[in-house]
């Protein structure tokens, strides 16, 4: 008796099961059968986020033997709060490098529109929810820009936003002027990265995560089972949803814990970076695992030509992506502001963008196209912040850092080429 059953109605050169729309795989009806086949894809080099998510795991645990403050609440909240304005600008670069493209104007173009956000605020005397949408609103025409460049005219991407890495420069300079900064003073924007939820809010927001996440893998495996479609076996849902709830209730205890070196103050709860990236991580996971366009972009940088036809739009789908890569860098572009406190003629600049890519691809996001997910960006941030803390804390002189990053960046694309080519040697 076998514990598999074989699915012969797709494409086996899909990679597009990260969007859980491949259906070429063998799918085990056991839990030792769903083993044996994540075994067997991770031997045939489709390990996705796994040398990441190993990574991180080795990593708090050196950090956490070499600082015993590395582990504290105190340190966990600065963590997340520096990571925050990465991963976001990150999950904006997975959707340009599932095409096969590279947004390397992404920091700047955040830079340009935190910029335009720190005026209207300041100069202009206007509410913080005008000044964000005006943010957002020159992202999403910088990204526009770009887009038509690349695909109306067939300028490579690499040229373009490299042109625009430059020229966006300019501008932030034109606005502020030489060597000036704008301060961003406002309560609401300030303390998206220096306030907290309620203990009680960030229970009942983990809660609400859990509760949800498990009611739609729940729902989603009664469907596919009544349509005889293909499914995980229920023990390996209920073993999903067991570890994505143990981890959010562990990060919502420790969160919740007092955290202030002084103890005449009280600093606890959830800092509000955190539900922020939380939402825009699920926001996007819906889009580029449950929607036609989310299939699209897929099929697009799985293929071009196949896609285009297939009756894709493919001009369209690659402006669309450069404009949500901007929208996303104007997002982070805030987030760093409120993190600062300021916004300067550096912002965007200097290794921010370097740090979102390497976050990206870290994260398991291929720099050929057509394979990776919005959670990439996150556990590729995670990692790129924890190495950035971690040596802070040990006192480590800053090249190291960056000889350190440079190697874990230079590691995970070594990962994903060899990974690219086994899985083409065995058909996957």
């Amino acid at each position: 008796m076998t514990d598999t059953t074989v699915d012969h109605g797709a494409d086996s050169g899909s990679d597009s099961e990260d969007a859980d729309f491949a259906s070429d795989r063998q799918q085990a009806t056991t839990l030792g059968g769903a083993a044996r086949a994540y075994l067997e894809r991770v031997r045939g080099g489709d390990m996705g986020s796994l040398p990441a998510i190993l990574g991180l795991v080795v990593l708090f645990v050196v950090f956490g033997l070499a600082n015993d403050r590395f582990l504290s609440a105190l340190n966990m909240a600065n963590l997340i709060t520096q990571a925050g304005a990465i991963m976001v600008l990150a999950m904006g670069l997975v959707m340009v490098l599932l095409l096969g493209d590279i947004d390397l104007s992404a920091g700047v173009a955040g830079g340009v529109s935190a910029c335009v956000m720190g005026l209207l605020i300041v100069k202009q005397d206007q509410p913080w929810y005008l000044a964000v949408l005006a943010a957002l609103v020159t992202g999403a025409a910088i990204g526009f820009v770009i887009g038509v460049l690349v695909a109306k005219l067939g300028i490579p991407s690499f040229v373009v936003t490299l042109a625009f890495f430059l020229g966006l420069q300019g501008v932030t300079l034109k606005l502020i002027g030489q060597g000036g900064s704008v301060r961003v003073s406002d309560p609401v924007i300030s303390g998206i990265s220096r306030d907290n939820l309620s203990v009680l809010a960030g229970w009942l927001l983990a809660g609400v995560i859990i509760v949800g996440y498990a009611a739609i893998s729940l729902l989603s495996h009664r469907r596919k089972v009544a349509k005889n479609l293909q499914h995980q076996p229920l023990a390996v849902v209920l073993l999903q949803i067991g570890a994505l709830a143990a981890v959010l209730l562990v990060v919502t205890y420790i969160l919740n814990i007092n955290r202030a070196p002084n103890p005449g103050f009280v600093i606890e709860g959830i800092p509000y970076v955190l539900p922020v990236v939380i939402v825009l991580l699920i926001f996007w996971t819906f889009i580029l695992s449950r929607t036609s366009y989310g299939r699209h972009v897929y099929a697009v940088g799985g293929n071009p030509e196949a896609a285009r036809r297939a009756g894709i739009n493919v001009d369209r789908i690659r402006i669309s992506v450069f404009m949500m890569a901007s929208s996303m860098a104007a997002l982070s572009g805030v987030i760093a502001a409120s993190n600062s406190g300021k916004v300067s003629t550096s912002s965007g600049g200097g290794n921010v963008l370097l740090y979102a890519v390497g976050a990206a691809v870290i994260g398991g996001t291929s720099l050929f196209g057509g394979k990776g997910r919005a959670s990439d960006a996150v556990i590729g941030g995670l990692v790129i912040a924890t190495i950035a803390n971690g040596l802070g804390l040990l006192n480590q002189a800053s090249y190291i850092n960056f000889l350190v990053t440079g190697g874990v960046l230079l590691l995970a694309a070594s990962v994903d080429a060899v990974s690219r080519r086994r899985r083409s040697a065995s058909g996957v």
